[in-house]
C-alpha cells in the first residue's frame, strides 16, 4: 500500500528551491515542480495561484531564514554600538556564506531583487527596522545622537550596500574588503556617537 504524502505549501517551497537550483530561475517551471512532487501542476496551483506567487514565496522563505539570526542580534541586550557592529558584520557574513554555499538561490535572489519583488522589498524594510531598533537603544543608553532613527537606519543600510547587496557580490572576496569594512563601520559608529563636551 502506498503512503499518501500530504501536499503542503512548505513542502512545495522546499521542492521549488531544489528545482530552482537544478534548472535556474529562467528555465524552472511549475510543471517541473509538480513533476518533482509527483502531483499534477493543478495541485501546486491550488496552493500558489501563479508562477509569480510561487517565486515570491520561495524568495520570502529564503530571506526569512537569512534575517532570523540578525533579529537575535538586534533584540539582544548590551551596548548598542557593539550590537550594531555585530549586526552589520553578521549580515555581511550571512550574505557572503549564502553566495558560496547556495549560488543558485543567490542568483535567484539577485534576479528577484532586480525585479523589485515584494518579498525583497519587505526583507529590506525588515532589516532597516532591525537597525532602527539598535539605534533607538543607543539613544536610550546615551551612546548615540540620532535625530531621525528610521532615516538614519535606512542611511546605514544604504551606506553599507557594497558589502551586502548581491549586485556587488563579485567584490566581496577582494583582498582589501575586510579592511574596507573595518574602516566603514568605524566611520559609521563614530558618526553616531554623542559628541563629547569640551
Amino acid at each position: 500500500m502506498n503512503e499518501v504524502v500530504v501536499l503542503t505549501p512548505e513542502r512545495i517551497l522546499e521542492v521549488t528551491e531544489d528545482v530552482l537550483r537544478r534548472y535556474g530561475l529562467a528555465k524552472a517551471t511549475v510543471v517541473d515542480v509538480a513533476r518533482a512532487l509527483d502531483v499534477s501542476h493543478g495541485s501546486v496551483y491550488r496552493h500558489f495561484p501563479s508562477k509569480a506567487s510561487l517565486r515570491e514565496a520561495v524568495a520570502k522563505r529564503w530571506l526569512d531564514r537569512l534575517s532570523a539570526p540578525l533579529m537575535k542580534v538586534a533584540e539582544a541586550s548590551g551596548p548598542a554600538a557593539a550590537r550594531l557592529d555585530k549586526w552589520l558584520r553578521t549580515m555581511f557574513a550571512i550574505k557572503h556564506e549564502r553566495l558560496g554555499d547556495d549560488p543558485e538561490m543567490f542568483a535567484t535572489y539577485l534576479t528577484l531583487a532586480r525585479e523589485a519583488c515584494k518579498a525583497v522589498s519587505c526583507h529590506k524594510d525588515c532589516l532597516v527596522d532591525q537597525i532602527a531598533l539598535i539605534l533607538s537603544d543607543g539613544v536610550k543608553q546615551g551612546a548615540f545622537e540620532v535625530a531621525d532613527v528610521k532615516a538614519t537606519a535606512r542611511a546605514i543600510f544604504d551606506a553599507t550596500s557594497r558589502f551586502h547587496h548581491p549586485a556587488h557580490a563579485e567584490e566581496w572576496n577582494e583582498p582589501g574588503a575586510p579592511a574596507r569594512i573595518d574602516a566603514l563601520l568605524g566611520l559609521l559608529l563614530k558618526g553616531l556617537e554623542v559628541p563629547r563636551k569640551r
